[in-house]
Parts: structure tokens; C-alpha cells; sequence
């Protein structure tokens, strides 16, 4: 059963690069389809290289292991890395099927969408205890956005949890909104240790994982994934970040606000 499920995440793996290298030359006029091939390979050979030995020595001790304690032990890490490489092939299907599914472009209320995930991020209990502190202009009430409710929702709630994993257990996150101009402008901010600069440029890039997300869990799509959704609702994504004294990072979504309301 394990050769099968793995052979079957191999091929799985093999569609969906095969899939996002057909649109990766026309998502960066400074880089060539090549170019991006060969950086998203290597990527991915990495990111799924790490688990495969994690699983490959979890099933030698699983078959080896003397006693009870050390098999749970074998059992605990495979569990881990079948949901590392679940979580990789999920997102990657995300991420390739953007392009593919019609845009859903009704009415939305931001703070809603807002509101939600805050509560959805607070209630895991990875998160248990943290602090979001959310801050919406509603006097007046925001004006709406045109788009499709559940990737706003998707790319909210990858800025927030993103904050809260690099953040630390002992940082709050903060999330605001409010217009500007003809505009809605989502931040999120948080107190981690910053980005380093020479990592700012390639954040969503596909499987990127810059200096600070070492030792942390993630697939590198979150943010490809964010990016993604934004520019199909018209949108803009910005990032600043500080390292040092005054550390910290907030992202930016900038949604045009849908006309009369």
C-alpha cells in the first residue's frame, strides 16, 4: 500500500509541474520559461527530498525497532512527513488549478472574510493563546469588492497564518483595513525577525523559502498562492519588512473597490 501511494504522489507531483511550467513564462516578462523551470525543479526536488528520507528511515524503524516506545516513535515521524508532502501536493494543485477554475466576481465584504479566518487561525490549537488583534474602518462601513469570496478567504488567511508562524508564540499579529482612495488596503503585520533583503524579491516565487523559514513548516506556495489570487481580482500585493531593533513584517493587499457601493 505505501509503494502505491507513493508512486501515485510521484505522478501526482509530475502532472501538476507539468501544469504550472506551461504558465510560468508568461508570469515574469524578466525571466525566461527556462529559467523558471529549472529553479522550480530544484525547488521541488528539495522540498519533497526531505520527507521521502524522513519517511524512508521512519519505515526502516517501524520494521526494525526493538521496542514499542520506538515504533510509535517511527510512527509519529511517518505521520509527519505524509502530511508534509500531503499538504506540498495540495497546494500545488491550488496553485495550478487557479487558472483553470472560472472567477466567481459578486459583491464581497472584506472584514468579513476577515473576521472569519481570524477566528478559523485562533481555534487551531497550534495557535492556542496567540493574540490577532483586528482593526477595520467601518464608520463609514468599508465600500465592497468585486471577487470570489473563498480565494480572498484563501489568501487572507495565508498572510495571517504566515504572521503568526514567524511571529513567535509571545508576538501579536495585527490585521487591519480600511480605504484608501478608491481602494481597499488589507495589511498584516506581525513582530517576527524580518526578511532579509536579498529574500524580498522572490517571496512568491513558487516554492521560494527564504533564511527566516528555516525549521519552519511550509510548502513555499502560501504566498505564490496569494500573489496569484490578487492580481486575478485586479489587486496589488506589496511587502515591507525590517530586521534588527524595529523588527517586523507586514504585507499589503491593495483590492479596487467596487464601483457604487
Amino acid at each position: 500500500g505505501a509503494i502505491i501511494f507513493w508512486f501515485g504522489a510521484f505522478i501526482s507531483i509530475l502532472i501538476l509541474f507539468s501544469e504550472l511550467g506551461a504558465n510560468m513564462g508568461r508570469k515574469d516578462a524578466h525571466k525566461t520559461a527556462e529559467e523558471r523551470r529549472r529553479s522550480f525543479i530544484r525547488r521541488l526536488d528539495h522540498e519533497v527530498k526531505n520527507p521521502l528520507t524522513g519517511l524512508r528511515a521512519a519505515l526502516a524503524n517501524l520494521s526494525e525497532a526493538a521496542s514499542p516506545q520506538e515504533r510509535e516513535y517511527a510512527a509519529v515521524n511517518a505521520r509527519r512527513d505524509v502530511a508534509r508532502l500531503t499538504s506540498l501536493l495540495a497546494d500545488l494543485r491550488k496553485l495550478s488549478d487557479l487558472d483553470e477554475r472560472p472567477l466567481e466576481r459578486l459583491p464581497v465584504y472584506a472584514p468579513n472574510i476577515l473576521e472569519e479566518i481570524v477566528d478559523a487561525a485562533l481555534s487551531l490549537p497550534v495557535y492556542e493563546g496567540r493574540i490577532i488583534n483586528l482593526l477595520i474602518t467601518n464608520v463609514p462601513p468599508l465600500p465592497l469588492v468585486t471577487g470570489d469570496r473563498d480565494l480572498l478567504g484563501l489568501a487572507f488567511y495565508n498572510l495571517v497564518e504566515n504572521a503568526l508562524k514567524y511571529s513567535g508564540a509571545e508576538k501579536e499579529v495585527e490585521v487591519r483595513a480600511r480605504e484608501d482612495g478608491r481602494s481597499i488596503l488589507i495589511e498584516v503585520a506581525d513582530g517576527g525577525s524580518g526578511i532579509a533583503p536579498e529574500d524580498l524579491p522572490h517571496l512568491c516565487e513558487e516554492l521560494y523559502r527564504g533564511a527566516n523559514a528555516r525549521g519552519i513548516d511550509g510548502s513555499g506556495l502560501g504566498l505564490a498562492l496569494t500573489a496569484r489570487i490578487v492580481d486575478l481580482h485586479g489587486g496589488t500585493l506589496n511587502v515591507t519588512s525590517r530586521q534588527g531593533e524595529r523588527q517586523g513584517t507586514m504585507f499589503s493587499i491593495m483590492l479596487p473597490a467596487r464601483r457604487g457601493s
